[in-house]
């Protein structure tokens, strides 16, 4: 009896790891162009859904790494710099050698770069950006993309300075000598 009702939940256990492919009436040229109409009427947020269902319903299509691409493209312009990271990502790990790989690495930077606060905040996002804009420069030096990036690359270290500056004037109202000088010390070091 036992091995009846066992063999009853394992059959129901692998019958719902089955699953089926998603189904769709529309072929990946219906979707792609559907998108492209939300994106020309600049309806951001519909035509990144559009382009994502391109791409989640047609994988192995040609067409996939460029809806990836679109995708992130319209969630950056939306404002959704978070689904545009995560897009960006699953861009970068399905498809390392691609011919746009600098284009989505200048959208990754100008995603962080876009969410850079005040000076009275954390760098965080700052640091991320220059990470990103590095990586870009070192690996793609002759991409369309470097000479702005460059440009970037000096104002988030000129950023990043006057953060450390401001750090290192509070430390020096609270007579914190030595964290002060360690600020301004990280300046000078970073200056180049």
């Amino acid at each position: 009896m036992k091995k009846t009702y066992l063999f009853i939940a394992l059959c129901c256990a692998l019958s719902a790891c089955g699953g089926t492919a998603p189904t769709t009436d529309q072929t990946i040229s219906e979707i792609y162009n559907n998108a492209y109409a939300e994106l020309d009427d600049e309806n951001y947020k519909k035509a990144s859904e559009e382009f994502i269902k391109a791409e989640s319903n047609f994988p192995a299509s040609i067409w996939a790494p460029d809806a990836l691409i679109m995708a992130a493209y319209s969630q950056y312009m939306d404002g959704d710099f978070a689904g545009t990271l995560l897009t960006t990502d699953r861009f970068m790990r399905f498809h390392p050698g691609h011919k746009d790989v600098a284009y989505i690495m200048y959208l990754r930077g100008m995603t962080y770069y876009r969410q850079v606060s005040d000076v009275r905040r954390e760098p965080g996002m700052s640091w991320y950006a220059l990470n990103q804009f590095q990586q870009l420069v070192d690996r793609f030096p002759d991409s369309k993309y470097t000479a702005n990036t460059k440009n970037k690359i000096i104002i988030l270290k000129n950023y990043i300075a006057g953060k450390t500056m401001y750090s290192a004037r509070h430390d020096m109202r609270k007579e914190n000598w030595t964290s002060a000088i360690n600020h301004l010390q990280f300046i000078i070091s970073t200056a180049q």
